[in-house]
């Protein structure tokens, strides 16, 4: 290990764990360096709610519960936190069980099941206690750790979910002492507007948490007081790609966070930018049965028999009347794709953000240019990005050729990863990106938006890059790799090996983690 001293105790906060709750790449960065901290001989502690969701048979109940202030304006509250735990992978997890939790049927939004009961839960808003929520995660986590006797020498907070827990253990008396030789490590995975947990009720934030009214007001972005805007203060703050810090504080696309970037820059505040890694192993094509899949391939050799057959298995479920698909609704098919022609995948949300808007731009101009591609999508979204495609799947051009599967299944996912040619993220902006990872370990070449954590993908040696947010950019990006793939299919082999070597070389977790136990290092009060 790098450094003077090992690191020896870290416990991380956060809201999913792949696994055990999960709503998007958090759950498998948590997941994926929890598990790397714990190999690299560090003891390791991951807290997270015990959603409603949650299988907790594998855990074992604790002969505890604590009392946790929550109060409102004007009334004082308390709510019972009971602690489910166990070990998985050398990590211990515990769980926090109180009915603010247990209600929940997904992690952040309400679902169809809420809607119906409640029409003012409407499916995919999200919860209107999240700031309570966050609250109770926050301070029963500190309260076990005091029960428990345990004072870890870094809390790792994951997003703005969690980002007040440092603010908590160096304003409140109760903590201040306890955990004064303890380090903070705040990482944002997506500082986006909508993602920083922000609440425009003054008195309700400073009531909750009970932090002074100095620390509520000195951290006001856009009006509202903001987790992490305070959390920089008192803790070092990360983030998941080197490009993505920089990103936020030195260029315009710091607009889109609200400013925080730069507010944060101006208080003296630097965002460190750590490119999360991948455990190559979780992604392993050379394992079929681990994915679901008909057949094993390896990337890395050229070995792809296999890759074929994955696709033509595929292919043959998405054809006009292939069978259905219980994870996903089908708009579409690729009855017209044939065995040679290369084919785009994508998995992941449809949505601006993601780039999705841009991608039927090209599409449109594309698919009446060029006869001998295919098209498949895997994931959900903003409904009128959904209507967009389904209309243009319809079309005499895409017909045959575009298949939309609106929902969402690992090994479905799989699959596609398998299947495809070529892996589309055009997105807008993206902290670090995970999906560009897997599809190397499938043999499915990156076709990306060189933004943000996207920049790791090199431009014609480890899959194809533009830079300009456009439909025509991107449209440019996706000729070039059909291109490449009719003329030059030795090239393509070059490149699929070389994105599964750098991955090794670069970007395993337990190469990464040793660049956070030097962050962990320098968060430890001297």
């Amino acid at each position: 290990m790098t450094g003077s001293a090992a690191i020896r105790s870290v416990w991380m906060l956060a809201r999913e764990y792949e696994g055990i709750a999960g709503a998007g790449g958090v759950k498998d960065m948590v997941r994926q360096a929890a598990e790397a901290c714990a190999r690299a001989g560090c003891r390791t502690t991951v807290v997270l709610p015990a959603y409603g969701f949650v299988d907790t048979s594998s855990f074992t109940p604790l002969e505890r519960s604590f009392h946790i202030d929550m109060s409102y304006v004007g009334e004082e509250r308390r709510e019972k936190v009971e602690i489910l735990m166990r070990r998985h992978r050398r990590v211990r997890i515990f769980l926090l069980v109180s009915p603010r939790f247990t209600e929940k049927r997904a992690v952040y939004t309400y679902t169809a099941e809420d809607e119906r009961e409640n029409p003012f839960q409407r499916r995919g808003t999200g919860h209107y206690d999240y700031f309570a929520m966050n609250t109770l995660l926050q301070k029963g986590a500190l309260a076990l750790m005091a029960g428990l006797g345990e004072r870890p020498e870094v809390i790792h907070c994951h997003d703005g979910h969690t980002a007040l827990a440092p603010v908590l253990i160096r304003e409140l008396e109760g903590y201040r002492h306890f955990f004064q030789r303890t380090g903070c490590v705040v990482t944002i995975h997506n500082a986006g507007l909508g993602y920083h947990q922000e609440v425009d009720d003054l008195p309700f934030a400073q009531a909750i948490t009970g932090l002074p009214p100095r620390v509520i007001h000195d951290n006001l972005l856009n009006r509202a007081f903001d987790p992490l805007l305070a959390a920089g203060g008192y803790a070092a703050l990360s983030t998941v790609s080197e490009t993505y810090a920089r990103e936020l504080q030195e260029t315009d696309l710091d607009a889109m966070t609200g400013w925080l970037g730069h507010r944060l820059l101006a208080r003296g505040v630097r965002i460190t930018g750590i490119t999360n890694g991948i455990n190559p192993g979780d992604y392993d094509p050379t394992r079929p049965k681990q994915h679901g899949l008909p057949a094993g391939f390896d990337p890395a050799t050229g070995d792809l028999a296999g890759k074929k057959a994955c696709r033509r298995w595929l292919l043959d479920r998405l054809s006009g009347d292939g069978e259905p698909l219980a994870a996903a609704r089908r708009v579409g098919d690729l009855s017209r794709v044939e065995d040679s022609h290369p084919l785009f995948t994508m998995v992941g949300r449809l949505t601006g953000q993601k780039g999705v808007d841009k991608l039927v731009g090209a599409l449109e101009s594309l698919l009446p240019l060029d006869p001998d591609f295919g098209v498949l999508i895997l994931g959900s979204g903003e409904k009128a990005i959904e209507r967009r495609l389904a209309r243009l799947a319809g079309e005499p051009d895409a017909r045959g050729r575009l298949c939309l599967l609106f929902g969402y299944d690992e090994r479905l996912a799989a699959a596609v990863f398998a299947a495809g040619d070529f892996f589309l993220v055009p997105s807008r902006y993206e902290p670090c990106g995970l999906t560009d990872f897997i599809a190397q370990l499938f043999g499915n070449l990156p076709v990306v938006h060189h933004t943000g954590g996207l920049t790791k993908v090199e431009n014609g040696v480890t899959g194809f890059a533009y830079r300009e947010h456009s439909s025509a950019a991107l449209m440019g990006a996706m000729q070039r790799a059909v291109s490449t793939f009719r003329r030059q299919p030795g090239v393509i082999r070059r490149m699929q090996r070389a994105a599964v070597e750098r991955i090794r070389e670069r970007y395993t977790w337990d190469r990464v983690i040793q660049r956070y136990f030097d962050l962990y290092r320098a968060t430890l009060p001297q």
